[in-house]
């Protein structure tokens, strides 16, 4: 899985998606049925036979696929006198940050998230969570001056982890959320096929969805399918209701979350789809989050989306685990899926 290594790897914290960009610009340059262009937002729109109204052959619908750029992790807010780093948090829970490698700003710098050590620590803060006004980013300099040096206000702060596969079919990485669904869209657009299919890769999604509400108005399609990393909180300590989606059960697909009802004669049509060909799913077991289909299936004059993820474990943390078969049959099913409607077998 050498293409989601890359984009794992590759950072991109909201409003700063150029590095992962530019590695989808690569993987889909060489493909001479598709076009790209950026638009003010930082979305990349990816067209496929642009020219033919659905398929080549048989008419059929314009089908775009989402996911998005950016990643959860921190902003430089301060420097302190011993040139310790202040940061915010975008999207990511203070207690999981201790010890934690980071790059910092556009130079990457190397750097580790410090606290004050437990053996100076009082009987009440040892029994506390350390607030993130209590973390600064150490990147070895002694002094304010020093680090002013290599250092802005406003300089993102991304995680420092590596692309590792492990155990039985499982990946650890970090922005799983959502290098998983750009990985799944490029393999999917570059299948040789002559279908009308629409990349839309978002940026600034964990902000806000902001991308997308700028891409949804450019956007003319019959379907979208946002393809997303979801929570998978399958493990011991956690009642199986609040489980939302099981590893190795297939890829999750979506009901409703907060910004979304997703079409419920689509999502039929893709669960009788999986059936037949034997293609495991589950359904996403919560209302809870949203994603870009929030914006999609509201914009211009509405338009019906399917919401489907790979189940990530410790996802928005410096590290998160995917069952590689959920990936793999979220790719396979979502294939089927345009082929079948281009082929007139589902509603349309």
């Amino acid at each position: 899985m050498t293409l989601l290594k890359r984009l794992t790897e590759a950072d991109g914290l909201p409003g700063f998606e150029d590095d992962v960009r530019k590695i989808i610009q690569d993987e889909l340059g060489g493909v001479a049925s598709i076009q790209m262009r950026t638009d003010r937002m930082g979305n990349l729109i990816a067209e496929k036979n642009k020219g033919a109204k659905g398929a080549a052959s048989s008419g059929g619908p314009h089908i775009a696929l989402s996911a998005h750029m950016d990643e959860v992790g921190l902003c430089v807010r301060g420097i302190d006198s011993s040139g310790g780093i202040q940061f915010a948090s975008w999207g990511v829970d203070a207690r999981l940050l201790p010890s934690t490698h980071v790059r910092v700003g556009p130079n990457k710098l190397p750097g580790v998230i410090g606290t004050k050590p437990i053996h100076l620590q009082s009987a009440a803060e040892r029994k506390s969570v350390v607030g993130i006004d209590k973390l600064f980013i150490d990147i070895g300099c002694g002094t304010k001056a020093e680090c002013e040096k290599l250092v802005a206000l406003g300089d993102f702060v991304a995680f420092d982890s590596r692309y590792v596969e492990f155990g039985e079919g499982k990946v650890k990485a970090k922005a799983l959320d959502d290098r998983a669904g750009c990985a799944a869209i490029i393999e999917i657009l570059k299948q040789d096929k002559p279908y009308r299919l629409t990349g839309v890769f978002c940026a600034q999604e964990e902000v806000g969805l902001r991308g997308s509400a700028v891409a949804a108005n450019g956007l003319d399609a019959d379907l979208v399918i946002n393809i997303e990393g979801t929570v998978g909180a399958d493990m011991e300590g956690v009642d199986e209701n609040d489980h939302v989606t099981t590893q190795g059960a297939g890829p999750a697909l979506s009901l409703v979350d907060r910004t979304s009802v997703y079409s419920r004669k689509y999502i039929d049509a893709i669960v009788k789809l999986a059936d037949e060909c034997g293609i495991p799913y589950q359904f996403r077991r919560t209302g809870a989050g949203g994603t870009d289909a929030g914006n999609f299936h509201t914009a211009r004059g509405g338009t019906p989306c399917i919401g489907i993820a790979v189940p990530c474990r410790y996802i928005h943390s410096p590290v998160s685990v995917m069952d590689k078969g959920d990936y793999e049959n979220l790719v396979r099913l979502v294939g089927c899926f345009i082929k079948k409607m281009n082929g007139g077998a589902i509603i349309k």
